[in-house]
């Protein structure tokens, strides 16, 4: 039982309508051929290409601010990073930017983060993939203000095993030592 050129089997450019190598099956054109929307070979998918202030490879000097907030490990996740673009928590050079904005070597980020605290970063390198804290660091100078000193918490009464319920007499102490009043 053989198998004519178009039936059953795909070698190339001799299936199908008898198009070019880079064609299908069908005649139509495969989307690896470079060519974008408008025949173009420098639009297509792939072809870096920017379509905005965010694309574009690291090598042309820009990369989404979203991508880079989470590749030095300020944002958790990429959708955190890009989540708090869009709530605003990101600034680039004084300005809140949408997440596919592009940050440049040289530009400053304030990222406010979790809790009140506010990181400004100053962009040295720009990376896409998200790499070890190590690296991050050195991809970035630091000029956050330190952190506020954490307050000195008595550790809750440790009790005990099987002494039971505190007193009140008890609580009243724990209260004391704790300094809370009321």
């Amino acid at each position: 039982m053989g198998s004519g050129p178009g039936v059953g089997s795909y070698t190339g450019a001799d299936a199908g309508s008898g198009g070019e190598p880079g064609d299908r099956p069908g005649g139509r054109p495969s989307s690896r051929s470079g060519a974008g929307p408008g025949g173009d070979p420098g639009s297509g998918p792939g072809s870096g290409a920017s379509n905005g202030p965010g694309g574009g490879a690291a090598g042309e000097g820009s990369v989404r601010v979203d991508s880079w907030i989470w590749s030095v490990r300020l944002a958790k996740t990429r959708s955190a990073g890009s989540a708090a673009c869009k709530g605003g928590h990101v600034r680039v050079n004084g300005e809140r930017v949408k997440p596919a904005y592009g940050v440049h070597v040289g530009d400053e980020v304030r990222v406010r983060q979790a809790g009140g605290r506010e990181r400004i970063v100053v962009v040295k390198r720009l990376i896409r993939k998200r790499v070890g804290a190590p690296v991050a660091v050195e991809c970035y100078v630091d000029n956050s203000p330190p952190p506020p000193p954490r307050e000195a918490v008595a550790p809750a009464g440790i009790r005990d095993r099987g002494t039971g319920r505190p007193t009140k007499r008890d609580r009243r102490e724990m209260d004391r030592l704790r300094g809370a009043e009321g």
